[in-house]
């Protein structure tokens, strides 16, 4: 999946099921700022991170990812 548009539904999502990209990161256990980077297309996120992502977000991986 291209960067800009996983980032695109990550954003959706998240901004979809309530969150602040603040309580989104802590959820995570990531940055602020590296989450920023994520949902701008800017930083690519690994596997693990995404997984993260998805389970604070209450969603799959497949879902996020729309594969």
């Amino acid at each position: 999946m291209e960067n800009l548009q996983l980032a695109q539904r990550i954003r959706a999502f998240r901004k979809l099921k309530g969150f602040t990209q603040q309580e989104l990161s802590a959820g995570c256990g990531i940055s602020l700022a590296v989450l920023g980077a994520i949902e701008r297309g800017n930083r690519r996120a690994d596997e693990q991170t995404l997984a993260k992502i998805a389970e604070v977000l209450d969603i799959t991986v497949r879902e996020l990812t729309n594969e």
